[in-house]
């Protein structure tokens, strides 16, 4: 990843104090997780959004994204398919390939975690200040923009 300098360079202890804090926000992610998908592992949920995001990816696609060997990958969908939140379906070009869909109780369960997450993270911001509110939506929107950016091909996008 690119390491951004500003005037005098990079600063830890910048990064360090972000460290610091960034828990709080990663466990109020972590509860909307829990309350709204609290059957799915981590790293189904990374499957679910990978396949939302590039609905119809082939099983080798969502392991590179996933970075996870192929029949560890296979595992995964087969658990996912199991469970009724995956679709396999031939592909198009190649019938042979094997195309990967939500199902609409996927869909439905991922509409959830969102609604959760926003209501938990509605709560917190509603005890911020206006102006710290909106220095968090300015520099989280700055971070992503320059993570996404030096990160090509970086694994799961966030729901």
């Amino acid at each position: 990843m690119a390491e951004h300098h500003g005037p005098d360079g990079p600063d830890p202890m910048r990064a360090a104090a972000v460290d610091d804090v960034a828990p709080a926000l990663l466990a109020a992610w972590d509860a909307a997780r829990q309350l709204a998908t609290p059957l799915l592992s981590g790293p189904q949920l990374n499957a679910l959004l990978v396949v939302e995001r590039d609905e119809g990816i082939n099983l080798r696609g969502l392991a590179a994204q996933l970075r996870m060997i192929l029949s560890s990958a296979s595992r995964l969908c087969d658990r996912l398919v199991a469970s009724g939140m995956v679709e396999r379906v031939p592909g198009r070009a190649d019938r042979r390939e094997i195309a990967l869909h939500l199902t609409p109780a996927s869909r439905q369960l991922l509409d959830n975690l969102r609604t959760t997450r926003r209501e938990l993270l509605t709560d917190v911001l509603a005890r911020m200040t206006p102006e710290g509110r909106e220095a968090l939506l300015s520099g989280l929107t700055e971070f992503a923009a320059v993570a996404d950016r030096d990160a090509p091909g970086a694994a799961v996008r966030s729901a």
